[in-house]
C-alpha cells in the first residue's frame, strides 16, 4: 500500500515558499486575534450575549458573501498584488481598531462597522493568498507544503487562544497593536515575493505556477466567472468528490464535537474541565501535522484520505458511549491524529489539479461550503440533546461521517489517488475523461 519517491524539490530551501509562508502565518495570526477577541470584548462594550451575536453573525455572513468574489480577483488579477493590497488595508484597519480601543471609544456600532469592514476584507483578500501557493511551489513539493501549512495552522490554534488572552488582559488596544504589527510582516512579506524566484536550490515550479498573473483572462460578470467554476468543478469526478466529502465530513465531526462540549457543560462539568477536549484535540493535530510531511510523498493519498476519515467516524461513534472526561479526551485525540494528513492530502491534490486560471474561484467556493455548513454543527448539537439525547445526537454524528467515508470509498478517482509525485499525472487524466 505504500511507495517510496524520490523529492528533488527542497521546500525548507526555497526562500520564496518561506517568505509565503510569512506573510500568510502573519495575516493568519491577524485574524486569529481579532476572531478571539471579538466576542469578548462585544460582550465587555455591551453586556449583552444577543448583541454579541449579532456582531459575529454579521462577520460571518459577510465573510462568505465576500468570499465568492474574491474568488473572482484571485482569478482576474494578480494574486501577489492582491495579497499587499488586502494586507495593507488590513493594516489600516488594525490601527483603526488600535486607536478606537486605546482611547475607550468602542462602542456596539464600532465594533459592528470594523466586523463588516475586517470580514470584507478577508473575504475579498484572503483567496488570493490561499492560492498564490501555486505560484511558489511546484506540483511535486504541493502535499508537503499543504502538511506544513497543517501544522502551522494547528500551531496557531494552540497558542491564539493564551496569546490573545494575555495581550487582552492589558487591554483590547494591544489586541489591535499585534494585528497591525501582523498585518505590516504579512503586507511587506508579500511584497517581497514581487520579484519572483530567487535561490539557486529552487526548482524551476510549471509554468502555470510561475506567473504572477493568471494564465486566462474573461470578460464575463462575476456571476459568469463563478458559473464556469461551478460547471468546471462538477464535470470533473475526482474534484467534486473531494469538495462534498470535505464538506459533509467537517459538518458531522464538528456537530460531534460541539454535542460532546455542550453535554459536558449541561453535566456541570467546569471550564477547565472542558478545556482539555480542546487541548488534547490541538495537542494530536499537531502531532499529526508533523508527522504529515513524512507521510504524504509516501503513502498514497486515496489511503490516507479514506484511512483519517474511517477513524474520525469510528472516533465520532465510539464517543456516544463514553462518559468520563480523560475516555472523551483520549478518543478525540485519537480521531484527529489523521486529519492534518487528510486535509494536506485533499488540498495538496486540489491545487495541483486545478489550472491557476480558476484556482481562486475553486477555493473560494470550498471555503463558502466550508463556512456554510459551520452554523449548522450548533443547531444539530442544540436541538439533538433536546429532542434525542447526547447518544442519539452522536449516532446521527457519526452517521454523517460515515456517509463521507462512504463516498470516499465509492469515489474512484479519490480512492485511486497516488503519492505526491503522481498527483499531476492523475489529475491530467481526469482532464481529458
Amino acid at each position: 500500500m505504500t511507495t517510496t519517491t524520490s523529492a528533488p524539490h527542497r521546500l525548507w530551501r526555497s526562500r520564496r515558499y518561506l517568505t509565503w509562508l510569512v506573510s500568510d502565518t502573519s495575516r493568519g495570526l491577524a485574524d486569529g486575534l481579532y476572531a478571539f477577541a471579538l466576542p469578548l470584548l462585544t460582550l465587555i462594550v455591551t453586556d449583552d450575549p444577543a448583541q454579541a451575536g449579532i456582531v459575529g453573525a454579521v462577520g460571518g455572513a459577510v465573510l462568505a458573501v465576500t468570499t465568492l468574489y474574491g474568488g473572482v480577483l484571485a482569478d482576474r488579477h494578480p494574486r501577489i498584488g492582491l495579497m499587499i493590497l488586502g494586507s495593507t488595508i488590513g493594516v489600516v484597519l488594525s490601527l483603526g481598531f488600535t486607536v478606537l480601543a486605546f482611547g475607550g471609544s468602542l462602542t456596539f456600532a464600532g465594533l459592528l462597522v470594523l466586523t463588516l469592514l475586517l470580514g470584507a476584507r478577508a473575504g475579498l483578500f484572503d483567496v488570493a493568498g490561499e492560492s498564490a501557493i501555486k505560484q511558489v511551489v511546484p506540483d511535486a513539493a504541493m502535499g508537503r507544503a499543504q502538511a506544513a501549512n497543517q501544522a502551522r495552522d494547528a500551531a496557531l490554534q494552540l497558542a491564539g487562544g493564551p496569546l490573545g488572552g494575555a495581550l487582552l488582559a492589558v487591554g483590547g488596544w494591544l489586541i489591535g497593536a499585534a494585528m497591525t504589527l501582523a498585518q505590516l510582516i504579512a503586507a511587506v512579506s508579500a511584497w517581497l515575493l514581487r520579484g519572483g524566484g530567487s535561490g539557486a536550490t529552487e526548482s524551476a515550479p510549471a509554468p502555470a505556477a510561475t506567473s504572477d498573473a493568471p494564465t486566462a483572462r474573461t470578460k464575463s460578470s462575476a456571476a459568469g466567472e463563478m458559473r464556469t467554476a461551478f460547471l468546471w468543478l462538477w464535470a470533473r469526478d475526482d474534484l467534486r468528490a473531494v469538495l462534498f466529502i470535505a464538506t459533509i465530513i467537517n459538518l458531522g465531526f464538528n456537530a460531534g464535537l460541539t454535542t460532546v462540549l455542550y453535554a459536558m457543560q449541561q453535566a456541570g462539568h467546569s471550564p477547565a474541565v472542558i478545556g482539555w477536549l480542546s487541548a488534547g484535540a490541538g495537542v494530536a493535530m499537531l502531532v499529526g501535522a508533523v508527522a504529515a510531511p513524512a507521510l504524504i510523498p509516501r503513502v498514497k493519498a486515496g489511503v490516507i484520505a479514506i484511512a483519517g476519515l474511517g477513524v474520525a467516524t469510528a472516533g465520532v461513534l465510539a464517543l456516544s458511549q463514553l462518559e468520563t472526561v480523560w475516555a472523551i479526551v483520549g478518543v478525540l485525540a485519537a480521531s484527529v491524529l489523521l486529519l492534518p494528513a487528510l486535509n494536506a492530502a485533499l488540498m495538496g491534490y486540489t491545487m495541483v489539479a486545478v489550472p491557476s486560471e480558476l484556482l481562486g474561484r475553486v477555493n473560494s467556493v470550498s471555503t463558502v461550503l466550508a463556512i456554510g455548513a459551520m452554523p449548522l454543527g450548533p443547531l444539530i448539537a442544540g436541538f439533538g440533546l433536546t429532542w434525542v439525547g447526547r447518544e442519539g445526537t452522536l449516532l446521527v454524528c457519526a452517521a454523517l461521517c460515515g456517509v463521507a467515508t462512504a463516498m470516499a470509498v465509492a469515489s474512484r478517482g479519490l480512492r485511486a489517488l497516488p503519492t505526491e509525485g503522481g498527483w499531476a499525472d492523475h489529475a491530467a487524466r481526469f482532464a481529458r475523461s
